[in-house]
């Protein structure tokens, strides 16, 4: 008999966060042959007390033999039976930027009370994991990493690397995607800079200032983003902080060279497939996207580096991860 495995999702917003909601669906594909899964969508979006005190209470009423609340709606699990409760936690990077007393509503509704009901606690990389039990003082037994895989839709496109004027893509505009200081390290180096997400009108200004030729998308469907990285010729991923760093991967896949950030999930990620650069430092950033553009030999070796690296981040092993710890929840184990 299948085991019976309930997914808890948000309820995504009118501006489409539809990530979690990909990832899950292709996890419950591959494992049709040995789980039976139902979804669950919370009635309402993940804000205020009085929605989610209601989402929470649905929520209890809809359990199966293994629950799993995917992310983004950790306090769903504070009602759950904690016996048969699979925990999500993407990250933890708000506890990292807000103070006072949101700061410790988020912690109690996102971190301690769910992490403690929970029997077994599934994040995406060794950074994520390390701050779950920092914050919430959680048995690292407990927290079991489970990476994201890559999706089969990135795939190698052979390109010749344009030396001359080469496309650097970059992912993301919200502050921790650092692109501040990635248009500051590419003042006056002869490139164009194809951003995908919504600009500022102060990221343009400085955009302008530094004389930084540029493209911009944002909003656009998943067969656009990938098509931008076989445009492109490298990416630059020079975050601040990142739970895991998925576009490493899309780039690894495409065969393109990636500079990104030495800090928190990015190296775990990258491994050896990418040149690690200081994302507080400049001219760090710089000399890294310097070096990619200017050294043949290493650049090809950040491409092979990248086909093997993605290999563990193959959606196959990434679902039977998730079905080891079903079974292991399921079993009473």
């Amino acid at each position: 008999m299948k085991l019976q495995v309930v997914f808890f999702q948000r309820k995504p917003r009118s501006s489409g966060n539809f990530s979690l909601e990909f990832i899950f669906e292709d996890v419950r594909k591959r494992l049709a042959d040995r789980i039976e899964a139902r979804v669950h969508i919370s009635k309402y979006v993940s804000s205020g007390l009085l929605k989610r005190l209601y989402n929470m209470v649905e929520a209890r009423f809809h359990q199966g033999q293994v629950n799993h609340v995917t992310g983004d709606v950790n306090f769903l699990a504070i009602l759950l039976d904690p016996d048969r409760t699979v925990l999500t936690v993407l990250d933890c990077y708000l506890m990292h930027v807000k103070s006072g007393l949101s700061r410790w509503l988020y912690k109690k509704l996102f971190l301690d009370w769910p992490v403690a009901r929970a029997r077994v606690v599934t994040t995406i990389s060794k950074a994520s994991k390390d701050d779950i039990i920092k914050f919430t003082g959680c048995s690292p037994d407990k927290v079991v990493i489970v990476p994201v895989a890559i999706s089969r839709a990135f795939t190698s496109v052979p390109k010749r690397f344009n030396k001359d004027c080469p496309v650097i893509l970059h992912i993301g505009t919200a502050p921790n995607k650092n692109l501040e200081r990635l248009v500051e390290a590419l003042s006056g180096i002869n490139c164009k800079l194809s951003i995908i997400g919504k600009l500022s009108e102060e990221q343009v200004a400085l955009l302008e200032q530094h004389g930084v030729a540029y493209e911009n998308a944002f909003s656009i469907p998943f067969e656009e983003v990938v098509r931008k990285y076989r445009e492109c010729d490298m990416l630059a991923f020079a975050s601040t902080y990142e739970g895991f760093g998925m576009p490493i991967l899309e780039a690894n896949a495409t065969g393109r060279p990636v500079v990104t950030g030495n800090v928190t999930s990015m190296p775990w990620v990258a491994g050896n497939a990418a040149c690690l650069v200081n994302p507080y430092d400049v001219d760090a950033i710089r000399q890294g996207i310097l070096k990619v553009i200017k050294d043949d030999e290493y650049r090809e070796t950040l491409l092979q580096n990248g086909f093997e690296n993605v290999k563990r981040f193959d959606p196959d092993r990434v679902a039977g991860m998730y079905l080891d710890v079903y079974r292991s929840v399921g079993s009473g184990q």
